[in-house]
């Protein structure tokens, strides 16, 4: 396979020829160094590249150039290469555009010219740049190929994993021309579909999801027996106790059944996150918040669900699905929560078949000019009504309350009245679903009168409210009525500790009733349902981590 390549563009030859200069100096002997003159040569190149079937590391581009600057360069070209890394070269009096292109095309850094010597300024930048690069699942593969129905379940089950996990696909109609070459070539038929064919042209047929993480380069199987950290859940919480477990320098393992992110990693635009303007996605978060936890020498395990937790001595014992287990001193849940599932006649049969529970990002683009039905009043259903806009003709917002109000932040409020195609539907629940083989029809109902009304729909995506996954804790920990782990002072009742603790002191702020076992973010009882202060609380258990284990 050709080396990966780092591009460079500037108008200047001058400069264009001293970036190219320096960039081969140092990195020659691994990539190939391509140079360019203008955003349109840039993107010519990219295609030629992509055409090719070769990968793209790096991306540096001037700001100021004529007809297309660097930030709308990096943009257009996000589709063609969505893992490269971004640079934008920009002079001093444009730092705020970069600092603004941080979030409007998830920027990696920008260097100010001239950076010379580059030994200080450009190389230390770079080779962060690629180590990153490197790490990503897709770094050094080429594209992955979906061979599916456009209404199949299993066939959105493997879109959906390899979205989530930020591993680039093309995905293909079995009736499609290039879909039946790929069929006939894998020596499958449209009964084994989905078909999944890699880069170097190995056929999966109907693969699973841990078969799917090994195609994306995830790690499935545990580096050592016994941890200091073992964080269960990949969602903001989770990754935020995995980075500072980490960055502590305790031997962190973060284990999550499907992929990092969580709810929030299905968010199209998250834009109340501190240090984000202009807003961020989930996906780019989670990448970032990923990459870094890896910094820092935390595991990451995917596609492995726990299924036990259990006291040995000084010892926590997390039992997996098929049996193995793995031990450590400490352990941080963070499991979240899943959307609850609508319960009316006729919609369990067409999950995954227009039925949708949360955002999913892969479907957004088949929504193009077609109607789809938003059922939710919180942040998440605000957030997903905004991403759909870009795609429907005309997106309804179905709410039993009588306004937003009460349940979605103000500034989500005021976006969803400035796009025209939002429609917001006070008092209206979905009553019933049907269709031949997918979601055709939807009936609803208006909570007041009872009349009931039936609409064409192919798209029902619902956020309503969320429940822990907490069955598997039956029996060894507290919970409340709703199956949230209670933590730290609501364990003790009247100066009494909770039953089967053995310590001669309270329970800290996120500990559960067994000593050593910490909640943070969603599944925890009386926890705030914000990004933020999921990772704030996944930071927190880290802090509590490190008092437990000094006091051992």
């Amino acid at each position: 396979m050709a080396n990966p390549v780092i591009l460079s563009i500037d108008d200047d030859p001058a400069v264009s020829r001293a970036v190219a200069r320096d960039l081969r100096r140092r990195y020659g002997d691994r990539y190939r160094v391509v140079r360019a003159a203008s955003g349109a040569d840039g993107l010519t190149a990219l295609r030629e590249i992509k055409l090719r079937g070769e990968q793209v590391a790096v991306l540096l581009a001037d700001y100021r150039m004529p007809e297309m600057n660097g930030i709308d360069f990096l943009e257009a070209a996000m589709d063609l290469f969505p893992a490269a890394r971004r640079v934008l070269l920009t002079a001093y009096a444009d730092t705020d555009a970069a600092i603004d292109a941080i979030n409007l095309v998830d920027l990696d850094h920008y260097l100010l010219k001239p950076w010379h010597p580059p030994e200080e300024k450009l190389y230390p930048v770079v080779d962060t740049l690629l180590r990153a690069w490197a790490a990503s699942p897709d770094a050094t593969a080429t594209e992955i190929r979906v061979v599916g129905h456009r209404w199949s379940a299993p066939s959105f089950k493997v879109r959906d994993f390899l979205a989530r996990n930020l591993v680039p696909f093309r995905w293909l109609l079995a009736d499609d021309p290039e879909g039946v070459r790929l069929l006939a070539a894998a020596g499958a038929t449209e009964a084994d579909l989905p078909l999944v064919v890699t880069g170097e042209g190995k056929a999966l047929v109907a693969p699973t999801e841990a078969e799917l993480a090994g195609l994306a380069g995830l790690t499935v199987v545990p580096a050592a027996d016994f941890y200091d950290l073992v964080v269960v859940g990949g969602g903001p919480a989770g990754l935020g106790a995995a980075v500072y477990g980490a960055s502590e320098g305790l031997r962190t393992v973060l284990v999550e059944r499907r992929a990092t992110g969580g709810q929030a990693g299905q968010s199209s635009r998250i834009e109340n996150y501190l240090g984000f303007p202009d807003g961020v996605s989930g996906a780019q978060l989670t990448d970032r918040a990923r990459r870094q936890a890896l910094k820092f020498g935390a595991e990451l395990l995917s596609t492995r669900e726990v299924v036990g937790l259990a006291e040995a001595g000084s010892a926590r014992l997390l039992r997996f699905g098929d049996g193995t287990e793995i031990a450590a001193h400490t352990v941080v849940l963070a499991t979240g929560v899943s959307y609850r599932v609508l319960d009316a006649p006729g919609l369990a049969e067409f999950t995954g078949q227009g039925v949708f529970y949360g955002s999913t990002a892969t479907e957004a683009p088949s929504c193009e000019a077609q109607d789809v039905y938003i059922v939710g009043g919180a942040n998440s259903a605000g957030q997903a009504a905004v991403h759909f806009a870009r795609y429907a003709a005309r997106v309804h917002l179905l709410i039993r309350g009588a306004d937003l109000t009460a349940s979605m932040s103000r500034y989500l409020i005021n976006q969803l009245d400035r796009i025209d195609n939002i429609v917001v539907h006070p008092h209206t629940v979905v009553a019933g679903g049907s269709g031949s083989g997918h979601l055709e029809q939807l009936t609803l109902c208006d909570t007041r009168s009872g009349e009931t009304r039936t609409v064409d729909a192919s798209w029902l995506f619902i956020f309503i409210g969320a429940e822990p996954r907490t069955e598997w804790l039956d029996g060894v920990l507290v919970r409340d009525r709703r199956g949230f782990v209670v933590t730290g002072p609501d364990l003790v009742t009247d100066g009494r500790r909770p039953a089967g603790w053995a310590l001669s002191r309270d329970p800290y702020h996120l500990e559960t009733s067994l000593p050593g076992v910490f909640a943070a973010g969603d599944v925890r009882a009386e926890s705030v349902k914000r990004v933020a202060s999921a990772v704030g609380e996944g930071a927190m258990a880290v802090s509590l981590v490190h008092r437990y284990l000094e006091a051992q």
